[in-house]
């Protein structure tokens, strides 16, 4: 099957596309308020780094979002949290000062067509995206898809965690390992849920009686209820990898190893 990506600059009606396929991407708990907030800005200022993955009839199959951001290349160089990278990126082209790498923020198939390679096209799509935009890097804050199966494991775990065969146990891991991306670091508070007890109850369809932590299916760790707050709170972390995009983009690889 052939597929090709455009941007949303270039395509201006994947802007429905990129909603539709976000409403059906993640856990229903899963709404950082902060991230929230800004995201709106990726569509309106950053066109042009919106990814679309058409199918040869037209159909929107899969979408990207990434933003360009300044990074110095190391490892301490990068975001911690997902709200850093795009307020980083705002400030950036605020400033008009000139981005060295693009970081991938999210890559959603449509559930209808997984298992087909997708998600890897959307990788290509963001690693080619930089190269003609003349970046160094793409980094991706990846969010591992079995980790919610594992929750009381720390990510810095996890994410050593290999096959047999060498590859990562992870399988959205496994994809970008696949193309050649290593990983950098972990972010540990990547993405935070702050909401009231009676939120996440209905989010969830469980009952948190006591204050306390508790296992909440597809969290990649224990949530936190403090009943006499009435508020949970739920952090979770992100695994930062970098692709390499040319010659620049290997001295970038070589360089975050040695200070890694």
């Amino acid at each position: 099957m052939i597929y090709r990506a455009y941007t949303l600059a270039e395509r201006p009606r994947l802007r429905s596309h990129f909603s539709r396929l976000h409403d059906v991407a993640w856990p229903p708990f899963f709404r950082d308020d902060a991230v929230t907030a800004v995201w709106p800005r990726l569509y309106t200022d950053f066109p042009e780094y919106q990814i679309g993955l058409f199918d040869r009839s037209g159909k929107v199959v899969a979408v990207g979002n990434t933003i360009p951001i300044p990074w110095v290349g190391t490892p301490r160089g990068l975001p911690g949290r997902i709200v850093d990278i795009i307020e980083r990126g705002i400030e950036a082209r605020k400033r008009k000062q000139s981005p060295a790498a693009l970081s991938a923020l999210a890559a959603i198939v449509d559930p209808r067509l997984r298992a087909r390679g997708l998600s890897t096209r959307v990788v290509t799509a963001m690693r080619d995206l930089a190269s003609r935009q003349g970046l160094r890097a793409l980094v991706a804050p990846v969010r591992p898809s079995h980790k919610g199966r594992y929750p009381l494991t720390s990510m810095a775990r996890y994410a050593r965690w290999t096959r047999d065969d060498g590859a990562p146990f992870d399988p959205w891991l496994r994809v970008h390992w696949r193309l050649g991306a290593r990983i950098v670091t972990i972010a540990p508070q990547a993405n935070t849920v702050d909401a009231t007890v009676a939120e996440w109850e209905q989010r969830t369809g469980l009952r948190f009686p006591d204050s306390g932590r508790y296992i909440v299916p597809d969290a990649f760790q224990p949530i936190v209820v403090d009943r006499k707050r009435g508020r949970v709170r739920y952090q979770e972390a992100n695994v930062w990898m970098l692709h390499p995009v040319g010659g620049a983009a290997s001295r970038t690889i070589d360089k975050t190893r040695r200070r890694s």
